[in-house]
């Protein structure tokens, strides 16, 4: 029985890694000929920041069960310490691809940092409640990346909360941080192949988690906290656990989507609570907890706006018709039941069936 669960999981992991590298290998076959335009070129790096968020979040909503709407508050911190790294190390590091691979890891661990101190006190709430503050972390970042003016020259480093001239910089100095203007000059290093391994990466990181014995302790606490509790499970421990994990992914996000502009600027419409919002409705509408749908929702939110640009004015409402749709379809019971009707596996069934009757 256990060699035939592991077996099935096996399978519907290697069809989620295959999707994401045939995804990657139509793509690159369709630039080489010629047949994507400037726009969806541009949008290929941004659609592997949304995939590795959506998964990231799924992390903690599906498996955790933990509702959390700070997520844009990690990928900022993972964006700007990041993107700092890489311009004070442009002319230390000239090699742009042991400079961008120490610039992830950066990323990473600043998310993580903050995914942990957050998590102490934020993760003793439920609900509502941890939502809310999540949700506070989120501006909280946003706002203090706004007022911060950091620069360099050959004395050090200099900050300021007021304003670049109270840095005193000297002639040759460098301003870093321009308080809401943020960051310029940013390497451009991101591209869609490594957003693409990034992504398998993610996927890799956060599938093993959840077959391990330790995500079956994080869905043991999702499903029953009290009983989970008291067969001996550490509740603090795992919910921790799980959450840094996210939100550190989520800061690989910000260093990917830092590396694709050449000016960071820590906007509402960036790193703001509708960001946070837009990535819970990837893993809604993926399904909560269902790895794949996340992928494949990410993917068509995204593009679908950008599909329907010729409408104008009716996109937005053709968008919100096809969000609303979806839901329906995947959550009601009349959806589920329909999908279970008439799913590939019941009519080859079926098929099958009627083969052995005749």
């Amino acid at each position: 029985m256990k060699k035939k669960v592991w077996s099935k999981n096996t399978k519907s992991n290697l069809i989620t890694y295959g999707i994401v590298i045939g995804a990657w290998l139509v793509v690159e076959i369709m630039m080489r000929a010629g047949m994507l335009s400037s726009l969806l070129k541009g949008l290929l790096v941004p659609l592997c920041m949304y995939v590795i968020l959506a998964v990231s979040l799924n992390l903690t909503v599906g498996i955790l069960g933990e509702l959390s709407l700070g997520h844009a508050g990690f990928m900022c911190v993972g964006a700007f310490s990041s993107a700092v790294f890489s311009k004070c190390m442009v002319q230390a590091i000239p090699v742009s691809g042991l400079r961008f691979f120490l610039a992830i890891l950066t990323g990473a661990l600043f998310a993580a940092l903050f995914g942990f101190l957050v998590g102490i006190p934020v993760l003793r709430l439920k609900g509502d409640y941890l939502a809310i503050v999540t949700l506070a972390f989120g501006e909280i970042i946003k706002n203090v990346v706004n007022v911060v003016f950091l620069g360099r020259d050959s004395r050090g480093f200099h900050v300021s909360t007021k304003d670049a001239f109270a840095l005193n910089l000297e002639a040759d100095g460098e301003m870093i941080i321009n308080g809401p203007q943020g960051v310029t000059g940013t390497p451009n290093d991101s591209t869609f192949f490594i957003g693409v391994v990034l992504i398998l990466i993610t996927l890799f990181i956060v599938i093993n988690l959840v077959n391990s014995r330790t995500g079956r302790a994080i869905m043991a606490i999702r499903d029953n906290r009290i009983a989970a509790e008291s067969v001996g499970i550490n509740i603090t421990k795992y919910k921790l656990l799980a959450f840094t994990v996210s939100a550190s992914l989520a800061g690989v996000a910000g260093v990917l989507y830092a590396h694709n502009l050449s000016t960071l600027a820590a906007q509402p419409k960036n790193f703001g609570y509708n960001m946070s919002i837009m990535i819970l409705v990837f893993v809604v509408l993926g399904g909560i907890g269902n790895i794949r749908g996340s992928i494949i929702a990410s993917v068509v939110l995204t593009l679908l706006p950008e599909m329907l640009r010729s409408l104008n004015d009716y996109r937005m409402l053709i968008y919100a018709i096809v969000l609303i749709a979806t839901m329906i379809f995947t959550s009601s019971p009349g959806g589920q039941a329909f999908r279970e009707r008439y799913s590939l596996k019941q009519l080859l069934g079926q098929k099958k069936q009627t083969k052995e009757a005749e």
